[in-house]
């Protein structure tokens, strides 16, 4: 079953709002993505929405500029920035 990546889904947890709020300002300034990021459900993949690898090191540092904080290494992979949730989760973790 297809899934429409605008729209929410209630029985996932949703991440701190700030960081979530982060991330959707860094994707809509710098993921080219396809649809409006404020639109996008935290768990909708990014790839798909027309995220790319030169975006999400991009939209990685302006979420640790925003919140401060830095991913740690071992959080640099892709599936960590695969969703809002995922990218919100690391930056929390990272805090």
């Amino acid at each position: 079953m297809h899934q429409d990546p605008t729209s929410a889904s209630p029985s996932v947890a949703l991440a701190a709002p700030r960081a979530e709020q982060a991330v959707r300002r860094a994707l809509a300034e710098h993921g080219h993505l396809s649809v409006d990021a404020s639109d996008v459900a935290s768990i909708a993949d990014l790839y798909v929405l027309g995220l790319t690898s030169h975006a999400t090191v991009n939209v990685m540092l302006a979420v640790e500029d925003e919140l401060d904080v830095e991913f740690p290494d071992a959080l640099l992979h892709r599936s960590t920035f695969a969703t809002i949730e995922s990218i919100a989760a690391a930056a929390e973790a990272a805090a």
